[in-house]
């Protein structure tokens, strides 16, 4: 059984992609200045799991070029939404099998890169990328009311998948 708060993701993925139902290619790669188009957030929410999870994790790049077209402190970008969706699947696909080895005593633990260890902890990440989703959630939904688009989903949705579990 996954770590609550890799349930507590895995909602926020589900939550993210329910925002973004629907929305056509051409809506995804407009761009409301200064905030990124669509097409890019999904991108960049890609490569922050394929970091975590795949290249921190396990030395896995499933995205090599990825961190220069969308990644943080990088100039905007218009990707190509069908692109991003598939890498952001690839990716998330990718990492389940990870995170579903996540314990508490891991979640405390700090991932080594290039030889030097991540200042930020397992768990911590986790956080971070939970976190990450909602704000860009909420940033595709303003983007989509801006762009005139009627009967949106009202947030946050049914949490059955998600509901509080202590930690194991």
């Amino acid at each position: 059984m996954p770590h609550p708060l890799v349930n507590q993701l895995r909602f926020a993925r589900s939550e993210f992609q329910r925002c973004l139902k629907g929305i056509s290619p051409e809506d995804a790669v407009r761009r409301l200045k200064p905030m990124n188009c669509i097409s890019w957030i999904v991108g960049h929410l890609a490569w922050q799991e394929n970091r975590f999870w795949l290249l921190w994790a396990q030395g896995n790049d499933l995205a090599p070029g990825l961190y220069e077209r969308v990644g943080l402190g990088q100039p905007p970008s218009i990707p190509p939404p069908e692109e991003m969706w598939t890498l952001w699947h690839t990716i998330t696909r990718a990492a389940d099998p990870y995170l579903d080895t996540l314990t508490p005593g891991l979640l405390q633990t700090h991932f080594q890169w290039q030889g030097e260890t991540i200042d930020e902890s397992i768990g911590t990440l986790l956080l971070r990328n939970i976190f990450h989703y909602w704000f860009h959630t909420g940033e595709a939904h303003a983007i989509r009311q801006i762009l005139g688009h009627g009967e949106l989903p009202q947030f946050v949705g049914d949490m059955h998948t998600a509901a509080y579990q202590p930690e194991r």
